[in-house]
């Protein structure tokens, strides 16, 4: 699984990109600080130029939703997520 799972030291050892934001989501401490911060390098790997197009979202709203500070609507996760491929894991309560 993802190794040092801590918004400030986040290392992806996984080379499945699923698996490691799934990783995330369930070490997450529910502030979505982690969750947010691997959206963030999975977004950088991607590009944000290229995201922007596929999200329909400006390069400064996604920098600022992915930001330490960013607080991103669900429907802003929602876009990144699809357009970076990723399922966004459920849990039955």
């Amino acid at each position: 699984m993802a190794k040092n799972l801590t918004s400030r030291n986040l290392i992806n050892t996984e080379n499945n990109p699923e698996a490691f934001f799934k990783a995330c989501v369930e070490e997450d401490l529910g502030d979505g600080s982690l969750v947010r911060r691997a959206l963030g390098e999975m977004a950088k790997a991607k590009g944000m130029v290229q995201l922007a197009k596929e999200t329909g979202l400006s390069k400064q709203c996604l920098y600022r939703a992915l930001s330490p500070e960013g607080s991103p609507k669900f429907e802003t996760i929602f876009r990144i997520s699809k357009a970076l491929k990723l399922t966004i894991p459920t849990h039955r309560a």
